[in-house]
């Protein structure tokens, strides 16, 4: 599942681009070809997703109650949010339409989740950064959503329940490493929805005051600051993984980062924010084209060892 965080890392990037095209007056080109490549993919992905469980009863069934990628799955509606609020500037009343349904469907799968974790069935110790993504990160991605389609009062209420569960969640996984489980080294990626979800919130917050700083938006910024030096401070941790596709969960929270960056930075107009702003929406930029040449090279250098294998 984590496989869709490629379209998801392309879709933030695409966001954090046209932010910029609307405040740094960047080329609106990037963002049209990053929404147009995440669509291809998530395409391509939920069709041979879907074509592989169909194929096995109950499998689909299996993946939404495992402990590990159970959050994961709510990443196929998310980013089809993303992209047909995108495209609903377009055509609104198909892609309206489309994003309502993947909003419903994240709503159940959320929900069902959550039912799950109330009952007991979600050990404390499977407990995880990934549930930061549909608990806090995807109510977030609604009211953005939302928004952007001019759907104000909705927005707010979506916003609202992303600020609970961020600060749930935030509780939840403070606890779990005060008891003493570390994060083993395949899910250390996640611990990037650390920084998702203080980005999603600012965001969706910022876009539903239609870019007014008020006071609670201040307030909200001074918590991402610490989220981004934690990371900061994670960074020795990141170093010693090794390379995989789950480093494109790395690049969502960044680019959401990237995305706020811009728009804070155009409302607060502090001294040289134009450079401020362009510095952490390249920065983004790079990493993520970095981890793309990455994830080319693997997948380039395994062909050969499967033809062999044959």
């Amino acid at each position: 599942m984590t496989t869709f965080g490629i379209p998801l890392g392309l879709a933030g990037l695409a966001g954090a681009w046209s932010a910029a095209a609307l405040e740094l007056h960047a080329p609106a080109w990037p963002a049209e070809l990053l929404y147009a490549g995440s669509s291809v993919l998530w395409i391509a992905l939920t069709t041979a997703y879907a074509a592989a469980k169909i194929r096995h009863r109950g499998a689909f069934r299996a993946d939404l109650i495992h402990p590990v990628a159970g959050p994961f799955t709510t990443l196929i509606p998310l980013v089809a949010i993303l992209l047909t609020a995108h495209y609903a500037q377009y055509a609104f009343t198909p892609f309206a339409w489309l994003c309502g349904a993947a909003i419903t469907t994240l709503a159940l799968l959320t929900a069902r989740l959550l039912a799950r974790s109330i009952n007991g069935d979600v050990q404390l110790n499977a407990f995880h950064a990934g549930y930061f993504i549909p608990l806090a990160a995807g109510p977030n991605i609604v009211s953005i959503a939302l928004s952007s389609m001019h759907q104000h009062q909705a927005a707010l209420a979506a916003a609202g329940a992303g600020l609970f569960f961020w600060v749930a969640m935030t509780t939840a996984m403070l606890i779990r490493a005060i008891s003493g489980d570390r994060t083993p080294a395949d899910l250390k990626p996640g611990m990037a929805a650390f920084l998702a979800a203080a980005a999603t919130t600012n965001l969706a917050w910022l876009i539903a005051h239609s870019g007014r700083l008020q006071e609670t938006q201040q307030l909200l910024t001074g918590v991402l600051v610490v989220m981004v030096l934690a990371q900061v401070f994670l960074l020795p941790e990141y170093r010693r993984l090794r390379f995989t596709q789950a480093w494109w969960i790395f690049t969502f929270p960044l680019a959401a980062t990237a995305n706020y960056t811009v728009r804070w930075m155009a409302a607060a107009h502090v001294p040289g924010w134009n450079i401020w702003a362009w510095s952490a929406l390249l920065l983004a930029t790079a990493f993520i084209l970095y981890v793309a040449v990455r994830t080319v090279s693997a997948l380039s250098l395994s062909r050969p060892d499967r033809q062999q294998a044959l």
